[in-house]
């Protein structure tokens, strides 16, 4: 099958989203089918590969911002990942020439446009190339907070699922939050499985050591943003607490680029400024190495659409917990992920538990390596290539009245 996958998100970004788009892409041409990558690539020419896009660097951002240019060779499927110029661009042409879309939603833009001038930006550039008609009221009701941002926003999620064959959602916490944008278009279930854990080569030893951690320490793991989204005030005060009951506790932060500075007052505040390490995003490849020599993953986020983490820890055998009721549920099995109340003492309580009672640390262990075992990438490559070929024929835009401006 010929498949063009079409992300505004460029593989090397730490974030899910890259992570997700380059395991789903990695799978599908192991298994033979003919993908075709389009994301943001350098300006220069010469250095461009194949299915990449001219695109600028954002300044104090991880992004590039590529051309809207759409997919340039006949496939079989547009599978479009972002709603961004790239993102766009491949549904419009998708829908000009009658060809299948599919539509992963892996960002919760109502809640992400209160913390990032770019998403207000963007969808009002989406707005205007899908053909809705809005006016300097509706442009300035998306410049602000409030109802009027989030009836803008759901309008412009209308239109792109209107125009969208099948809508991919990563967990059914999305799948329920897009079921009054999706109308007529079906929703499916599709989480992004885990990574195979890499070999252990004398992770836990080696990280603890480059961090100066004590080899009997109990460390926390965090893997993401330290921005507000994320919510990193209740995990240092969850944090404090926990260091009440275990003084010698570590918190590792892994990923944080930005409010670094904000992220160390907070924690001063708390009186865990001594216990805490904030690390700069590494390469995916290195992220397991801290999996390994942690002792448990704090997940504080309640904005996130799949929580990619979450299941690469339980995959290297690392317990979590987390906050948001709507994620705890496992792919595969089903089972239940231990959740608090989202407040320093709940989660504390949850995270000392983990860390001081082996009865219940072994089965969270043991049902999170079920689950990873159970939702595989066999199993996600199987039901992704039987939603591909599923897809009806689709008319061209032109022919069924509801095309969009060149």
């Amino acid at each position: 099958m010929r498949i063009a996958h079409v992300s505004d998100s460029h593989l090397t970004n730490p974030e899910g989203v890259a992570t997700s788009v380059g395991t789903t892409v990695a799978l599908l041409r192991a298994a033979g089918h003919r993908v075709v990558l389009y994301r943001p690539g350098p300006l220069s020419r010469v250095r461009r590969r194949p299915g990449e896009v001219p695109s600028l660097s954002v300044p104090t951002r991880p992004y590039r911002l590529a051309l809207p240019r759409p997919p340039g060779a006949p496939v079989d499927v547009v599978h479009v990942h972002t709603t961004g110029p790239l993102g766009v661009a491949g549904l419009r042409w998708a829908a000009a020439r009658g060809v299948p879309t599919v539509l992963t939603w892996h960002t919760d833009l109502v809640a992400y446009a209160a913390y990032y001038p770019e998403i207000p930006i963007g969808a009002a550039y989406a707005g205007l190339r899908l053909g809705l008609r809005w006016r300097v009221r509706d442009l300035w009701a998306l410049a602000r907070p409030g109802p009027g941002r989030q009836a803008r926003l759901a309008a412009l999620g209308r239109t792109l699922l209107a125009h969208t064959t099948v809508l991919i959602a990563p967990s059914p916490k999305t799948a329920t939050m897009m079921a009054t944008m999706a109308g007529r278009t079906p929703i499916v279930v599709l989480p992004t499985p885990a990574a195979a854990p890499h070999a252990d080569a004398d992770d836990r030893r080696r990280v603890r050591a480059r961090l100066g951690i004590p080899a009997d320490a109990p460390v926390l793991l965090a893997v993401g943003r330290a921005t507000p989204e994320k919510n990193p005030e209740l995990l240092l005060a969850a944090f404090a607490q926990v260091r009440r009951v275990l003084p010698t506790a570590q918190l590792v932060l892994l990923g944080a680029r930005r409010h670094r500075l904000a992220v160390r007052r907070m924690a001063h505040r708390y009186g865990v400024g001594g216990g805490l390490h904030l690390l700069r995003p590494v390469p995916r490849h290195r992220v397991g190495a801290y999996y390994r020599a942690a002792d448990v993953l704090a997940f504080t986020s309640t904005t996130d659409t799949q929580g990619l983490v979450l299941a690469e820890a339980e995959a290297y055998q690392l317990p979590v917990a987390m906050v948001d009721t709507l994620l705890a549920e496992r792919p595969g099995t089903g089972t239940p992920r231990p959740v608090a109340e989202p407040t320093g003492a709940a989660f504390a309580a949850l995270l000392t538990r983990l860390l001081t009672e082996p009865e219940l640390r072994a089965a969270v262990i043991r049902d999170g390596l079920a689950a990873a075992a159970d939702w595989s990438a066999e199993r996600y490559l199987t039901e992704l290539a039987t939603l591909y070929a599923s897809l009806p024929p689709v008319s061209p835009a032109s022919e069924t009245g509801r095309g969009w401006p060149s």
